[in-house]
């Protein structure tokens, strides 16, 4: 029998941390469309009472197939980073 060869994707458990995405919990959603992120994850990825998140939906064929988060700061500052520099090629006044 022929064996098979197996590379490691991007949720695979054996990975030990190193993959670029992985389940890190389950939640509910609540009959007002509400959930919660267990304080571990908010703890690691910095999000404190207050802070604005950016939801990105990922679709395909008209569905919905995931969400990302993101700080709103950090967005922000990547767009400036991308959008800065194709912006200041634009101005004509830029020497």
């Amino acid at each position: 029998m022929a064996e098979i060869k197996r590379t490691a994707s991007c949720t695979d458990p054996t990975d030990k941390g190193k993959s670029c995405c992985r389940i890190e919990s389950l939640l509910t959603v609540d009959e007002r469309g509400q959930m919660v992120l267990p304080k571990e994850l908010r703890d690691r990825a910095g999000i404190q009472a207050g802070d604005k998140l950016a939801l990105i939906s990922w679709v395909k064929d008209g569905r919905v197939y995931c969400f990302s988060l993101i700080k709103a700061e950090m967005l922000e500052a990547q767009v400036r980073d991308i959008l800065g520099p194709i912006m200041s090629d634009m101005n004509p006044s830029n020497p």
